[in-house]
């Protein structure tokens, strides 16, 4: 790790057609517009998947994320990677090849659903001993602001005030 220039990524979670209401819609041209200010060495997304077989359609009778279109990230990947999950957390296999593979210092994460795939992602990701880091204002839960601020409170006592910006 390079303390005086460590290498930064910028992990999009979930901007997916299907987490796009009311609530999150301004947060698309945020996030746009953070990805193309060059303040991050790289950009990796992430697609939640679901289909008939996931726990999530079988216990929670949750039927988004699976089509095709409601799969489909919102915004331009501009040819980033994308890793795909089944899971809430981000911190997977892939993930992880790709953060030591790419000698990342830092994670910083931005999307949706603050309290769900941000937040669960941010966890792992502390107790897996990364420096990461919650863009509060680049995150949103698409059930409204109230409950984005809970967890961003939450977050705070849970991996760090410093690590939410």
């Amino acid at each position: 790790m390079d303390k005086l220039n460590p290498k930064k990524l910028l992990l999009v979670i979930d901007a997916q057609n299907d987490f796009i209401n009311e609530n999150t819609q301004s947060i698309l041209d945020k996030i746009d517009k953070l990805i193309s200010s060059n303040k991050y060495d790289d950009v990796v997304f992430t697609r939640f998947i679901n289909d008939k077989n996931s726990i999530w359609y079988k216990k929670l009778n949750y039927t988004g994320c699976m089509t095709k279109a409601k799969q489909k990230i919102a915004i331009d990947t501009k040819q980033y990677k994308v890793i795909d999950k089944k899971i809430y957390s981000a911190f997977n296999e892939e993930l992880k090849t790709y953060i030591s593979k790419n000698n990342i210092d830092e994670i910083y994460l931005c999307g949706f659903d603050t309290d769900a795939c941000v937040q669960k992602t941010a966890i792992d990701l502390f107790e897996n001993n990364y420096n990461v880091f919650v863009l509060k204002d680049y995150c949103m839960s698409h059930k409204g602001v109230e409950l984005h601020n809970i967890i961003i409170s939450n977050l705070a006592r849970l991996i760090g005030k410093n690590s939410i910006i």
